[in-house]
């Protein structure tokens, strides 16, 4: 017996319980375990039916992900393990709780009976790995489930509750109490019966008028793939599965997750994956570093901003108190707060009691003094150092020893900030996203004096909130927003030079994210960028900046926020061309002499996203990203990237980063220094190595 799967008896039933913490996946031993659980129970006269159950949190929380590079015949025996359970001659029982999701709930259907908790989720969330099922459950499910249903679920990738799951008949019955002890005495009753399930659900046969179900299905799964491969490759499989026997259905169903498994597409989304599992390591920090446990929160500011920030802690159940100066916007931001939480109820994704019970947990206050008890608190008030620095000397004054003191800061220096108390070490950056309580990225930024355990607990935090944390270093605008600052200047010089902005957005579309710079400049509020550009410019020594963006801004056009930016948004916040803005820029280029030419969509594909490949190359040369791949993921979740592209980094890397250093030299000689090669780019085209290799250049990471 593999030690994967444990062997025990309970009376007249085998129980095998698969021992893979965390959440048993379905890895090398495990297959191998399971089939001799099943050849020692069934040479067993005593043992009449076999419960399988996963030990810990979870059934089998699908396949193994890192296995999917492996030669065929080295990936862990799934399909076989599937149809030994069956075949076999005595009742197998799976007991499923926590998730069966992909391979688990495969593995699930190939047992005669399904058991399971009322807190289960199944599902079959391949797609979102840009692969399908790939061991039967493109062809059992629909012969399960109503096809419909089933379809629904191996499409979108979407797990459904346990209960849902009982009422469309996958599983057979719901345990109350123990799980284990109820699984048990229903294999008893199967093993008494001497009797297997009368049909087999591969022998189910699927009687609908295919031809039209499917017309329609293609069309819409086509509609809400935005150029997804994986969606419409798990339609033609389940496809399959209603015009195909059902051994043959399981053939075309192998051949199409071949298909899918080699796309660039899946290379992308897997790299994502396994990226935002390793933006969680913090190098140089020694894993014996436990975090502290955070009871209450504060916040300073009740603006967008702070009021997001507050909604992810009561979110989470933590009690926050919200700070803010003036009565006025206390109240509205409060007020905010409840109506973004009652939206969110007449959706249907809360209760109303669940709106009054994270209300309960948000306090507002008009007096500083109320932040003192707090164990974290994050400032989010006006982007300026001196407010800055006078704010944190405040709350040094008055907040308890221990307690963190973080800055929502976008772009400011974290190290001057936490100057500014006499506890640098429990003071770092917080940079949430906005909307606050709704994007996942949270950059968390490390400056020089902050202790270990301060970043181990923000980070444990980030995850608490439900966010993707990425540790990053101290500079001008951190990862993204530096990134970001090169991205929107290019896309600025290319309308200068030519271009509309509806082509360069356009442009980023046809990429597959779903805004381009200048829309979502416009969403983000225009005079955020305003003010950096005339910072930056008074840095450098001149008298302010003066692009068309600025000139956009100056004419009081700020975005959406008041219904016009590069666009006009008179029918809400869908961004339509506008005149004014059209002259703005043209006067623009006639007062710099600027003859416009036409621009392609390649070129502009490339200047925009060779900008962001570059600037990060620099960025992990200088140790402020600890990886490649947390570049990616902070561009996928901050900034819209999309992940089957893999961000910007792993996008260079699909492309060869010999190609892409080629193109930034020639537009080097073309538009100046802004397109000077990263030193570390040349490098590695040198000596003929990826971004990952980067890393040798790094502290280890060790935790």
């Amino acid at each position: 017996m593999s030690e994967m799967v444990l062997y025990e008896k309970h009376g007249p039933v085998a129980v095998l319980t698969i021992n893979n913490p965390p959440v048993n996946v379905f890895s090398p031993g495990v297959p191998e375990g399971i089939k001799a659980g099943l050849e020692r129970g069934n040479a067993d006269p005593e043992v009449k039916a076999f419960v399988l159950i996963g030990g810990g949190r979870s059934f089998i929380a699908g396949a193994d992900v890192k296995t999917f590079n492996l030669p065929r015949e080295q990936q862990p025996d799934m399909r076989g393990t599937i149809a030994k359970l069956e075949a076999n001659p005595k009742p197998v029982v799976a007991a499923m709780h926590g998730n069966a999701l992909g391979g688990g709930l495969e593995v699930a259907m190939g047992c005669h009976y399904r058991v399971a908790s009322r807190a289960l989720k199944v599902g079959q969330p391949e797609v979102k790995l840009g692969v399908i099922p790939g061991a039967g459950g493109t062809q059992r499910l629909p012969r399960v489930i109503p096809l419909q249903e089933a379809l629904t679920m191996i499409v979108t990738g979407n797990p459904i509750s346990a209960e849902k799951a009982h009422e469309f008949g996958l599983i057979d019955e719901l345990i109350e109490g123990d799980l284990l002890e109820g699984a048990v005495q229903f294999a008893q009753r199967a093993g008494e019966s001497g009797e297997l399930p009368k049909i087999r659900d591969r022998d189910v046969k699927l009687d609908i008028p295919a031809h039209m179900f499917f017309n329609v299905a293609t069309e819409r799964v086509r509609k809400e793939a935005r150029g997804l491969i994986a969606p419409l490759l798990c339609l033609e499989a389940v496809k399959g599965a209603v015009e195909l026997p059902f051994d043959e259905g399981l053939q075309r169903e192998g051949e199409l997750f071949l298909q899918a498994q080699r796309s660039d597409q899946s290379r992308g989304l897997r790299h994502i994956f396994f990226a935002e599992r390793e933006a969680a390591k913090i190098n140089g920090v020694d894993r014996s570093v436990k975090p502290r446990e955070i009871r209450s929160a504060g916040v300073l500011g009740a603006g967008t901003m702070g009021g997001g920030i507050a909604m992810n802690f009561a979110n989470a159940g933590i009690p926050v108190t919200i700070y803010e100066a003036n009565a006025e916007n206390l109240e509205r931001g409060l007020a905010t707060i409840r109506r973004n939480y009652e939206n969110t109820a007449k959706k249907g994704r809360l209760t109303l009691e669940q709106v009054e019970e994270r209300m309960a947990l948000i306090r507002g206050t008009l007096s500083f003094e109320d932040l003192a008890d707090a164990d974290y608190v994050i400032e989010a008030v006006f982007e300026d150092m001196n407010v800055k620095r006078e704010v944190f000397g405040r709350l040094d004054a008055v907040c308890k020893p221990g307690a963190i003191l973080a800055s929502n800061t976008s772009t400011l220096d974290v190290n001057e900030i936490a100057r500014a108390t006499s506890r640098p070490e429990q003071v770092l950056g917080m940079h949430f996203f906005s909307p606050a309580n709704v994007m996942k990225l949270l950059e968390i930024v490390r400056p020089d004096k902050v202790d270990d355990q301060t970043l181990v607990t923000s980070v444990q935090l980030a995850k608490t909130l439900g966010k993707v944390g990425v540790v990053v270093g101290v500079c001008d605008g951190f990862v993204g927003n530096r990134m970001i600052n090169q991205y929107g200047r290019e896309a600025q010089q290319m309308v200068e030079e030519g271009a509309s902005p509806r082509q360069v957005d356009d442009a980023m579309h046809a990429l597959g994210l779903p805004m381009g710079p200048f829309e979502m400049s416009d969403m983000a509020g225009l005079d955020i960028g305003y003010a950096i550009r005339q910072r930056q410019a008074q840095e450098a020594g001149r008298e302010k900046s003066d692009t068309f963006m600025d000139r956009i801004v100056e004419a009081g056009r700020k975005g959406q926020k008041t219904g016009a930016g590069v666009y006009s948004y008179a029918n809400g916040r869908t961004p339509e061309v506008d005149p004014v803005a059209e002259q703005i820029i043209q006067d623009s280029r006639a007062e710099k002499g600027v003859e416009p030419r036409e621009l392609t969509q390649e070129e502009i594909t490339k200047r925009l996203v060779y900008q962001l490949v570059n600037e990060g190359a620099k960025i992990l040369e200088e140790g402020i990203a600890q990886r490649a791949s947390d570049i990616d993921v902070i561009y996928v979740y901050g900034y819209g990237f999309p992940a089957s592209r893999g961000g910007p980094m792993h996008y260079a890397e699909t492309v060869g980063l010999e190609n892409v250093l080629a193109d930034i030299k020639e537009f080097h000689e073309q538009h100046g220094d802004t397109w000077k090669p990263a030193p570390l780019l040349e490098r590695l085209v040198r000596e003929g190595k990826t971004f990952r290799d980067a890393l040798s250049a790094q502290p280890s990471a060790v935790s």
